[in-house]
């Protein structure tokens, strides 16, 4: 893209996209409530163009049929000015924003009246085109798992030694205790003889 057509760009292209290729399309005034697009449009952030056209085209939600206008359209700016593939295409943002609303007043029983918001949605989806993700962080993770290798062989090396001193220590108190306890059934067996003799 050259230097005139840059600053050509608006301000509002360079705030969604900034230098990265893509397109966006906007649909201001839209009579949707903003909570009931924002839904509709969850469920085609992430999709490709075509799965996104897709989806919305059997949603049953009524600003399904907006959006899916909104998606073309951001599509179809991306073919003409960019000179993108609609296959490529990926939805990245959709921003739903707040427009002004509508005040009107309903009749209520015994001479009352009461306010009905009529809200207004402004739909921004923009599109960019997909990017293929590269193996490059391969070699720090092997470092890593290195590291882990020489870390568990210290801790097993360490383990050992700990284990080793441990099992004399057991083996000291066992061979102690049937000593003590052999020494008591002796006198015990010997006191009983005496007394027999006796």
């Amino acid at each position: 893209m050259s230097v005139q057509e840059r600053r050509a760009i608006s301000a509002r292209r360079e705030s969604l996209l900034g230098e990265e290729p893509g397109a966006f399309a906007v649909a201001r005034f839209v009579r949707v409530t903003p909570m009931k697009a924002r839904r509709v449009g969850d469920l085609v952030r992430g999709l490709g163009v075509d799965d996104a056209l897709a989806t919305l085209k059997f949603a049953p939600q009524a600003a399904a049929a907006t959006v899916y206008k909104v998606v073309d359209s951001a599509a179809a700016n991306a073919e003409g000015t960019e000179h993108l593939s609609r296959a490529d295409l990926v939805v990245t943002k959709v921003l739903v924003d707040e427009g002004p609303t509508l005040k009107r007043h309903r009749p209520r029983a015994q001479g009352r009246a009461t306010r009905i918001d009529k809200r207004t949605s402004h739909i921004t989806v923009v599109v960019t085109p997909r990017v293929t993700d590269e193996p490059v962080a391969k070699a720090p993770a092997k470092k890593t798992a290195a590291k882990k290798a020489a870390d568990t062989a210290d801790t097993a090396k360490k383990a050992p030694a700990k284990k080793a001193a441990k099992k004399a220590a057991d083996t000291v108190e066992a061979a102690e205790k049937p000593a003590k306890k052999a020494t008591a059934k002796k006198a015990a067996k010997k006191a009983t003889a005496e007394k027999k003799e006796s």
